[in-house]
Parts: structure tokens; C-alpha cells; sequence
């Protein structure tokens, strides 16, 4: 199977603060992206925000705690309950990220990178084919942010994901915030990764705003876009052409006019660079 990216446009995330307003308009955004594990409950103001949304734009789910790097087994509760949620909802996408953080039946509540070796690599892939199988639908994987790095890895970050995504067959969501966070952090270059990653596998964008230590940076989501995330941003267009992008904001959240203008500011960087 291969994969096949949707024109969706430029949307951002929906976020508690901004549920009354989408249930009262429409806002001038293509798509949505709404976290996963927020909708699971069968009721409720959220999963009446979720339809009424979907009714207006097209949805993506975006999961924050499959834990597909983890070693505990996958939590069948969640893979039921996602299914379920997106028979109802349709979504354009299914994602979640590329991590670890389960352990001893323990929930970090955060999302750890991996070591990248041929032992891990072939974890990974047999857990992304049985969360496809029991969604019936292809995952998209998010490459997350990172501050260590393993002394076992045998092949860089942008080798592994490529290699899963060919391997488990699946898509690829491309943090651009997160390769330029985690490329400060750990000193490799970041066109480097954008080229080591196959074009016909990335089916989203993120974009966001990150907090610069000095020394290091975090990925705080909690401001604009950066210029140098921008700049990393007209490389990914560049060498993908067209991909659904996202901002991501999900502290010290703005007005949802601020959201939506950053999200302006993507598709005009869009069309001063591809046309």
C-alpha cells in the first residue's frame, strides 16, 4: 500500500478556550486538529464541539499517548476507543507520535524519544501494523522533540522514522518545530534531516512556537512562530511541495484570532514559495 496525502489546506488545533466560538461560527481556517484522547468519553460538551466542527471543516485526530516506542503492551481500551471515535467522526488523518512512555504499566505523561537501532526499529513497526489493523486505516507518526540522545543508536532520527514509515507502511506527520528544536539540541543540521525523509510519506505539518534557553531550547508551544522555524518552513515546502500544515498553540493561548493569523502567515509563505 502507499500512502496518499489530503489537500486540506492550513488549520490549528482546537482547544477548550476556543470551543464557544466554534460552536457559535465558522472560523477562517480549512481543517482542525483535535486531540484524540479529549473526545474518547461517548458524551459531553467536547464531543458535541467535535461534530459540530466536523460538520463545518475536516477533523484530524491527533493522539498524545499510544506510546507505539513503549514496552508494555498497546493499551486496547484507547485502540478501541479510538476506533470507535473515528467511525464517528471521519477523520482525515489518525496520528500520534513517535515515542516512548509507558513502562511497568506506568504513564509518564511524556513523550520520550528512542534509541534508533534495527532492534528498536523492528519494535516500533510490528506495534504501528496492529494499531493500523485494528483502525483499518493508515497512522500517520510525529517525530517529537528531543533533549538526550542514546549512546546505542546506529542510525540517525530521520533514517529510523524513513525506515518505519517504509516498513509498517504508514504516513508521516513533520514537526518542523520539533526537527528545529531538536536539531539545536542535539547539533545536527536540519536540512540534513528534511532530505532524509521520503517525500511520499509526509502527509502533515506542524508548526509552533518553542522557548530558546540560550543553551538549549524547549518545545513550549506556547508563542509564535519563530523566524528560523519559518525559514526551516519554506525548506519543507520546498522539498515536499503542498502539505496540510498546522500551528500548534497549546499554552498562554491567544485569542483565537492570533491562532488563526499565524495560521495566515503559513499559507502565505506557502504561496510565496511554491506559487
Amino acid at each position: 500500500m502507499s500512502f496518499a496525502r489530503k489537500d486540506l489546506g492550513h488549520g490549528i488545533g482546537l482547544r477548550p478556550k476556543h470551543y464557544g466560538r466554534f460552536l457559535s461560527e465558522q472560523p477562517s481556517v480549512d481543517w482542525v486538529e483535535a486531540i484524540s484522547e479529549n473526545f474518547l468519553a461517548p458524551g459531553g460538551r467536547p464531543i458535541a464541539v467535535l461534530e459540530k466542527v466536523r460538520r463545518d471543516v475536516p477533523i484530524v485526530l491527533h493522539g498524545v499517548s499510544l506510546a507505539i516506542g513503549s514496552v508494555d503492551p498497546l493499551d486496547e481500551r484507547l485502540l478501541r476507543g479510538l476506533r470507535e471515535l473515528a467511525g464517528r467522526i471521519e477523520p482525515a488523518y489518525v496520528s500520534d507520535h513517535l515515542c516512548w512512555g509507558r513502562h511497568g504499566g506506568r504513564y509518564a505523561h511524556d513523550l520520550l524519544p528512542l534509541p534508533y537501532t534495527e532492534e528498536a526499529l523492528a519494535h516500533v513497526v510490528s506495534r504501528v501494523r496492529q494499531v493500523q489493523d485494528v483502525l483499518g486505516r493508515q497512522l500517520l507518526l510525529e517525530n517529537v522533540s528531543s533533549y538526550v540522545a542514546y549512546a546505542s543508536s546506529t542510525m540517525t532520527e530521520w533514517e529510523f522514522l524513513a525506515r518505519i514509515a517504509e516498513e509498517a507502511d504508514c504516513g508521516i506527520l513533520l514537526d518542523v518545530n520539533n526537527v528545529y528544536v531538536s536539531a539545536r539540541n542535539q547539533g545536527f543540521d536540519p536540512d540534513a534531516y528534511l532530505a532524509g525523509i521520503p517525500v511520499d510519506r509526509v502527509g502533515q505539518f506542524h508548526l509552533a512556537g518553542h522557548s530558546d534557553q540560550g543553551t538549549h531550547v524547549l518545545d513550549t508551544h506556547d508563542a509564535p512562530v519563530v523566524d528560523s522555524v519559518w525559514e526551516l518552513y519554506r525548506s519543507a515546502l520546498r522539498r515536499f511541495g503542498r502539505v496540510p500544515a498546522l500551528i500548534e498553540w497549546d499554552d498562554h493561548i491567544p485569542e483565537l484570532e492570533g491562532v488563526v493569523e499565524e495560521s495566515r502567515r503559513a499559507r502565505e509563505i506557502e504561496t510565496e514559495v511554491l506559487g
